[in-house]
């Protein structure tokens, strides 16, 4: 589809995030996809009709069997390309006005509890100890590596603001710190930095190299020297150290979430929970006051001590 080029353009114009774009393409092929089989014709956004989105909606209901999460992100996808459309002049009207999303139930999100926490602290040391015992040239990378992961569950940055983050985005002195980074929408945002926090970054800072004169603080250390560091590179680093906890499958968002729910577990206000993590509506910081299971279970628990 000749289109999804000017879309692209046009995604990246709003300043949309790389991952963002990438979500919103392949939603919209896949719809093209199933469009270019069903109908017997190739899709064009004209071509489009509020049935055809009406449908789509229940193939993936019925037949896919998606979660109500994975339909309605697909179809907000497809929701802003046909917005794209009709702002273009392409159509004269957006067939997914009118379709109504799934209805679907508010998930708590997935975060560490304080024994998931200790463990995983622990691992960390493990791995620092080992490294610097046995594999002195690894060292360096590990203590990064560790440096990361502490400043993560910290501050509850997004992997692209971590990435992001350059030397003079951090303000730091023996009793505070702070760092600046641009979110979502490119909204500029400081958070404080608590101890463990500064101790991380100063404990980094002191063995990052800086030969090449890289401004970014976390840079590749083995292999290409000071080159950046993807976001691939950070999950894959996150998830090992997981599995060294005994944690499966932990990701650097679990972090961000798990800051959110030790603040809020701690009595800070929403409204600066969102301020910390960059949310601009309080809906969204709500899903870390809604009771999960393991909230439930401990709740149930109480009544027998």
């Amino acid at each position: 589809m000749n289109e999804l080029n000017d879309f692209t353009a046009y995604l990246q114009a709003m300043d949309r995030s790389a991952s963002t774009v990438t979500g919103y393409l392949s939603d919209v092929e896949q719809f093209t996809g199933w469009f270019d089989q069903t109908n017997g014709e190739s899709l064009t956004p004209e071509r489009v009709t509020p049935t055809d989105i009406s449908e789509y909606r229940q193939y993936m209901l019925t037949v896919k069997r998606y979660k109500a999460s994975t339909i309605n992100r697909k179809l907000a996808s497809i929701s802003v390309f046909m917005q794209w459309a009709q702002k273009s002049g392409l159509i004269g009207h957006d067939p997914t006005e009118n379709i109504r999303r799934v209805a679907q139930t508010q998930n708590t999100p997935h975060y560490l509890d304080k024994k998931d926490q200790y463990a995983l602290k622990r691992a960390i040391e493990k791995e620092l100890q080992l490294a610097q015992l046995r594999y002195p040239k690894r060292w360096r990378t590990r203590r990064r590596d560790a440096s990361m992961v502490t400043l993560l569950l910290n501050t509850g940055l997004r992997i692209s603001e971590a990435l992001q983050l350059q030397l003079d985005d951090i303000q730091m002195s023996e009793r505070k710190g702070k760092v600046s980074v641009i979110g979502k929408g490119r909204k500029q945002r400081t958070i404080p930095l608590n101890l463990d926090a500064r101790n991380a970054l100063l404990a980094w800072l002191r063995v990052r190299p800086d030969e090449n004169n890289n401004d970014y603080v976390w840079i590749v250390v083995e292999g290409v020297p000071d080159g950046a560091l993807s976001e691939r590179s950070i999950q894959r680093m996150v998830r090992r150290i997981g599995e060294e906890a005994g944690l499966e499958k932990l990701t650097p968002h679990t972090l961000r979430h798990t800051f959110a729910k030790n603040l809020v577990n701690r009595g800070v206000g929403l409204e600066k929970v969102a301020a910390l993590l960059g949310h601009s509506s309080l809906n969204t910081t709500r899903i870390y006051v809604t009771p999960s299971e393991k909230d439930l279970e401990n709740a149930v628990e109480m009544l027998s001590n």
